[in-house]
């Protein structure tokens, strides 16, 4: 199987280390900002002869990437963050091309377990008003955006199971949070690969759910994982459609 990893910062060079040690053949390093890739574009020659492209580039790059990608019929898994008011327009450029494409804010397998472990303690508390919900993400500090696409993912699986809550608000805050608002905070500094935790407290107690990336690795992993599961797929999938095979292997 052959690969091309499009944008060779710290997760293309993880990427690129990992698909060695999975037998995969890296055909193609793209970046334009980088002397050390082996193309600037993306071109028929820079992905001649590759099976899936993994995207790590920029968020304002993602949109031109898929479409140059799509139009030489190659699948794509896409982790980088940043793009999602463009959905639409990807599942679209998905459909007219019939290529497979994959992404998530997070391909790392520890934490899609971590979101289904949220999304069960949400359900359990729904009904227990006496408990407030917080959730805090810390990264390095060169990550772009902010906050977080697992502690969006995070906070949209909280709104969807805690009833009495219905907004999100960030770090632009001035003044208490009402009731119906949950806050995600979001810290940036030094070399963090990941933490992202979610609180539940009352006046009696508190209980934290917390998951700490050691390094990018799992997110490299989990990347080249779902490569190999898109390979021979067509259509537009999410990263539940790849759980669902983690899970349920055998």
């Amino acid at each position: 199987m052959n690969i091309a990893i499009i944008g060779y910062g710290k997760m293309g060079r993880e990427i690129e280390c990992i698909a060695k040690s999975h037998g995969l053949n890296v055909a193609s390093i793209i970046d334009p900002n980088n002397s050390n890739a082996s193309f600037s574009k993306i071109t028929e020659k820079s992905i001649k002869n590759v099976d899936v492209c993994i995207d790590y580039s920029i968020p304002n790059a993602v949109i031109d990437n898929i479409k140059a990608v799509s139009k030489f019929g190659i699948n794509m898994v896409v982790g980088t963050t940043g793009w999602y008011d463009s959905l639409d327009k990807v599942k679209q450029i998905v459909k007219d091309t019939s290529i497979g494409f994959v992404y998530s804010s997070n391909f790392s397998i520890g934490v899609n377990v971590f979101f289904r472990i949220v999304e069960e303690a949400c359900k359990t508390l729904n009904n227990i008003d006496e408990y407030d919900i917080y959730c805090c993400e810390l990264h390095h500090k060169q990550k772009i955006d902010s906050p977080s696409g697992t502690a969006k993912v995070i906070g949209n699986i909280i709104l969807k199971n805690i009833d009495r809550k219905s907004k999100i608000v960030n770090n632009n805050l001035s003044g208490k949070i009402r009731s119906d608002q949950l806050n995600i905070a979001s810290i940036r500094g030094g070399n963090i690969p990941g933490t992202h935790i979610v609180g539940f407290d009352s006046e009696v107690d508190t209980i934290e759910l917390k998951h700490t990336a050691r390094s990018k690795k799992g997110f490299a992993m989990g990347s080249i994982l779902a490569a190999k599961w898109l390979q021979g797929k067509k259509g537009f999938f999410e990263i539940n459609d790849f759980m669902k095979y983690i899970i349920n292997r055998r």
